[in-house]
């Protein structure tokens, strides 16, 4: 991607855990190429599959809601739990 002033990259902050870090360390140095690029890379091919899921769970959800709706007494789940 071409960067201009209404494209510039963001900077987001992310906690792994130890052994994540160290493989992407690894990765860096054996290819020569910059952890940022690998997460970039991560972000950008998972985060349509992470997308997809969370679709899918949220129209789980809403059905779940009608049902739930139906019964006496239930109350509707919520949305923004899993969020």
């Amino acid at each position: 991607m071409k960067r201009s002033a209404d494209n510039k990259l963001k900077v987001v902050a992310v906690r792994v855990n130890p052994q994540v870090e160290h493989r992407l360390r690894l990765l860096a140095e054996a290819t020569g190429r910059n952890q940022s690029f690998f997460l970039q890379q991560i972000i950008e091919r998972g985060i349509d599959a992470m997308e997809e899921t969370w679709r899918r769970r949220s129209r789980k959800s809403v059905a779940g809601i009608f049902l739930n709706c139906s019964s006496p007494g239930r109350r509707p789940i919520s949305l923004a739990t899993d969020l």
